[in-house]
């Protein structure tokens, strides 16, 4: 083909693309843009550019580093000027630090002051008339501090700000796995779950033991017959009122009595003729002994014994108090605190994003329920800073919840009573549905859904013990096309869970296609008076708000998740009912927002300057699908819709519509200054960052 048929080739092509109508657009889910707005596609690098590039390194093969050798870089970084000992840095006396030369950072001051990188601009985050900044000469707005001011203490600074920071003593007993579970324990006794998991742990080693097999956790044969008994129960499924007993097909039936026995074991499907095992309770030697080391010395069980011994007495403590035909247990509905969902503008819990910082840009911006990401039960069992800081709390979030996440009423139980002791929430969340296949093969998650009787423990269990609301959050169903929720949901309130959400989609779609809002008008229909049903999907304006809630009065409210990501001013336009045209200074504005108030949490410091920054990309990655409304022939935009590539308003506008990392790092320098050298970014959910931030 000659240069000239491959121009008007070219041509046709491009005079297609123009002579597209805004509802041939729309059928094809891409965003009608105005004609005059519209530009070329920006030119990417060709395949064949990109593998040369990059055939050259590929050869190299990175050796990997042991951990001694990581801890070693991490030690000698620590010593580098640049990492200045944090008590130095406040006071800017070199003898202030109580451990001098035992010290993991740098106390050399003068190198600090010769390779600290140039201040940004603005004011310091801390500075205020009676308050010193905490970072003192780290803070890389130092040059804003008043002279003679001592640094602050950054603990005072947050004590009045943010809140459910884990105890120091606390965590040290998790971390020796000594904390107490006093309520979860008995009211697992109760409901006859106490020795669940340690169930678990003896089957799969005696199906080791029997079959040769290797056993990790739940992997292997045992794992599949254990899988094959929960799928059983999906029949077994009866709730009678008021009563909180295992039904009797159950695998889960294991009622117990005073005195720590098993009356019946748990069946198991009747695939061959293998003996049933575990016909009687073992103490905690047991559980020792099936590590696959059956060869123990004596001493070794004599320690074991006594550490058994150690665990029970707790448990016999508590069966004084609490008995089997003690009711004061369990918390009556009238006794619980409730909370009215109706009407209120509900920010989900999101996954990377929706973090301290963001959550009080959308308090600003009109959310009136705010979320705290998704926790997983048994991080925070072992007491992980890290965890644990996903369920931090501003004082500005005035109706504010926790999600977590798990696969056993034991561990979902025991989070919520060290939550209910640790934490000041208003609500606890427990998550299953959740697609993340990390999630799901551990048996949590959308995983629950295919085992209702196990959700049914969970719910039991955790409501059982505190007076705060427990909600879910569930999805249709695991697979497309088998819906189950509708089957549930009379049964959800009795269980004790005073609202449900309903995301429309199931496991198997992901976020593919549209929400299923007509599944969640069913099921919203179906439930009871006592439950709040809440329906979420695709909600992306104000109009997407009053359709639902005009269609189905039976719902309490709906949440809000993808479209707070691409415009988090929804809730301003929900309250206000009207399609804000913002404009790109607006925007900015926002933006500089979230950085001040990311700042204020993540420090302000060289560390929480890249932080924040990192953060602020992770958010840019979704709000350039953004399309202003005074570019559309059609409003409002929907939350599939692909926008083309166009020009803005201004030049700002235009930057801020881009999809290249390197455009969001240019309006990260804005609001905090160069990045450092050799600074790269990759989204964490690249390709798919507009479709998997939502947890469930």
């Amino acid at each position: 083909m000659d240069e000239s048929s491959v121009e008007l080739v070219e041509g046709a092509k491009a005079t297609e693309r123009v002579e597209k109508t805004p509802e041939v657009l729309v059928a094809k889910a891409i965003a009608p843009v105005k004609r005059e707005f519209l530009r070329p596609p920006p030119l990417r690098p060709s395949n064949d550019v990109v593998s040369d590039s990059k055939s050259t390194p590929s050869t190299f093969v990175k050796e990997k580093k042991s951990k001694r050798q990581l801890k070693r870089e991490r030690r000698q970084e620590q010593k580098s000027a640049l990492n200045l000992c944090p008590e130095i840095a406040k006071t800017g006396n070199v003898s202030a630090c109580p451990y001098n030369e035992n010290c993991r950072f740098s106390h050399d001051l003068e190198g600090y002051k010769a390779q600290k990188p140039a201040d940004l601009e603005g004011n310091c985050p801390f500075a205020s008339a009676d308050k010193a900044c905490p970072y003192g000469l780290a803070c890389r707005f130092s040059g804003t501090h008043k002279d003679g001011v001592a640094a602050g203490s950054l603990n005072l600074q947050k004590k009045n700000s943010e809140i459910n920071g884990l105890n120091k003593d606390v965590q040290k007993l998790l971390w020796k796995n000594k904390k107490r579970f006093p309520k979860a324990d008995a009211k697992l006794k109760l409901l006859g779950l106490l020795f669940y998991a340690s169930f678990v742990v003896r089957l799969g080693c005696w199906f080791n033991s029997a079959s040769g097999v290797d056993f990790e956790g739940h992997e292997g044969k045992a794992n599949s017959k254990i899988k094959a008994c929960e799928d059983k129960e999906e029949g077994d499924l009866t709730v009678s009122n008021g009563n909180h007993a295992i039904n009797d097909k159950s695998c889960g039936d294991m009622a117990t009595d005073s005195d720590n026995k098993v009356e019946g074991s748990p069946k198991l499907p009747e695939e061959d003729d293998e003996p049933r095992p575990m016909k009687k309770a073992k103490s905690a030697v047991d559980e020792e002994y099936c590590t696959g080391k059956e060869d123990n010395d004596a001493s070794v069980k004599d320690k074991d014994m006594g550490k058994s011994h150690a665990q029970i007495e707790p448990e016999s403590t508590t069966d004084n108090i609490f008995t089997e035909s003690d009711g004061s247990l369990k918390v009556h509905p009238r006794e619980k605190k409730l909370i009215d969902f109706r009407e209120k503008l509900y920010l989900a819990p999101l996954t990377t994003v929706g973090n301290l910082p963001f959550r009080r840009v959308c308090k600003m911006l009109g959310a009136d329920v705010t979320c705290g990401e998704m926790a997983m039960c048994t991080n925070l069992l072992q007491g992980q800073a890290s965890e644990w800081a996903l369920l931090r709390r501003h004082s500005e979030e005035h109706l504010f919840g926790v999600q977590i996440c798990g696969a056993y009423p034991d561990t979902v139980a025991r989070t919520v009573e060290l939550i209910d002791q640790e934490c000041e929430v208003d609500f606890i969340d427990i998550n299953m549905g959740c697609p993340i296949d990390i999630v799901v093969n551990k048996g949590a998650g959308s995983a629950l859904l295919m085992k209702p009787m196990r959700m049914k423990n969970i719910v039991e269990a955790a409501s059982g013990i505190v007076d705060r609301p427990i909600t879910i959050k569930v999805r249709t169903g695991f697979l497309e096309g088998r819906n189950r929720v509708d089957s549930l949901i009379a049964d959800i309130g009795q269980w004790g869970a005073s609202a449900v959400t309903i995301h429309g989609r199931s496991r198997q779609q992901r976020y593919s296609k549209l929400a299923n809002w007509e599944y969640i008008y069913q099921c919203a229909r179906k439930a009871p008076d006592s439950l709040q049903v809440q329906g979420n999907g695709d909600i992306f304006s104000y109009l997407d708000w009053n359709k639902h809630k005009s269609a189905c009065p039976e719902l309490s409210t709906c949440m809000i998740a993808r479209g707070a990501l691409v415009k988090p001013w929804i809730f301003t336009e929900i309250k206000e009912q009207r399609h804000w045209d913002i404009s790109s200074g607006e925007r900015l504005n926002i933006l500089k927002d979230y950085v001040r108030c990311g700042l204020e949490h993540w420090g302000s410091d060289t560390k929480g300057v890249e932080t924040t920054r990192h953060f602020l990309l992770e958010w840019l990655s979704y709000t350039y699908r953004y399309v202003p409304v005074g570019l559309l022939d059609v409003i409002p935009q929907q939350l599939n819709w692909r926008p083309p590539s166009y020009f803005g308003r201004d030049d700002l506008e235009t930057l801020m519509a881009s999809d290249s990392a390197a455009d969001w790092i240019r309006i990260s320098e804005m609001l905090l200054g160069k990045v450092p050298p050799g600074f790269t970014f990759a989204p964490k959910h690249k390709s798919n960052a507009y479709d998997t931030a939502e947890n469930g």
